[in-house]
């Protein structure tokens, strides 16, 4: 049972080793190559976890395979601990930030009857200002999202008002429909000679230039929140299946750390001896 337990163990610290290799492998390969900006912005995240990864996990594997391995896994159940402790705020934190009405009411302020794209101050802060929003237009840019939208096969074959988009494509790949402007082909539009059916900054932002579409309008900004929040919201589930699994772990780490543990040095070297329960002692004589 204990060396079915152990290799359990070991088995379960060699995936996020092997894991963590891999992250740390790749990041060097962003950093010694042409990156993109949205390469260059995951470099350093994907850098940080997989070090982090990489020594917990040579942690668990040194303290379970060595005979005197106690102070490994207790090292290891520490950053455990505050591993766990950090995805529990993250989580907290994403569920606020991709709940905007959670916000509110935990902020005291209550739900009120403007409610500005359902989006929390925190994302629209963090995302859409003017030097968060030249980086994402920036990889919305180079990862050629609209590229699809200006295949031959959506040209001539599917057509292009019949296509189901995604929110950011339907923000950033075309003009907002209520603009009004006249569509010459999938990649061209043409503002009418009476200029736009509706007086919308959307609608003079858009650009039939390839690199600037409606990437700065504000519907392809909306739909890039909302793509966000969505994110958000499946971290925070991913986080906490993360952290059953974690707890399962810490606690089999635990079990083994316990039998790791050397035997107390402080017992008695000398013992009285034991009487032993089936001893009659001998009967006194009178004198």
């Amino acid at each position: 049972m204990v060396r079915i337990s152990n290799a359990i163990f070991n088995c379960i610290n060699f995936i996020p080793l092997v894991l963590g290799l891999i992250a740390v492998v790749v990041s060097i390969y962003f950093s010694r190559n042409d990156s993109t900006v949205c390469e260059t912005s995951a470099r350093n995240p994907l850098l940080i976890i997989g070090i982090i990864s990489v020594f917990v996990a040579v942690l668990a594997l040194i303290g379970s395979c060595t005979k005197n391995g106690s102070i490994f896994l207790t090292i290891y159940s520490v950053l455990l601990i505050l591993i766990i402790l950090a995805l529990f705020c993250l989580t907290f934190f994403a569920l606020i930030v991709s709940n905007k009405e959670l916000a509110k009411r935990i902020a005291g302020k209550g739900v009120g009857s403007v409610r500005l794209k359902d989006y929390s101050r925190w994302l629209k802060k963090n995302y859409l200002d003017a030097q968060h929003w030249e980086k994402v237009r920036s990889c919305l840019s180079e990862s050629n999202i609209c590229s699809s939208l200006h295949s031959e096969k959506a040209i001539f074959k599917l057509g292009f008002i019949k296509q189901k988009f995604s929110m950011i494509q339907s923000g950033c790949c075309k003009p907002p429909m209520y603009c009004k402007l006249e569509k010459k082909n999938a990649t061209f539009w043409e503002m009418p000679k009476s200029g736009p059916d509706v007086p919308d900054i959307d609608c003079l932002t858009w650009s039939n230039d390839k690199e600037k579409l409606c990437y700065d309008c504000k519907s392809c900004k909306g739909g890039f929140l909302v793509d966000i929040k969505k994110q958000w919201r499946f971290m925070a589930i991913v986080n906490l299946v993360i952290l059953v699994l974690i707890l399962i772990i810490f606690n089999i780490g635990c079990s083994v750390r316990r039998r790791k543990e050397p035997k107390s040095d402080f017992a008695p070297k000398y013992l009285p001896p034991q009487i032993p329960p089936d001893y009659i002692p001998p009967p006194q004589t009178m004198v």
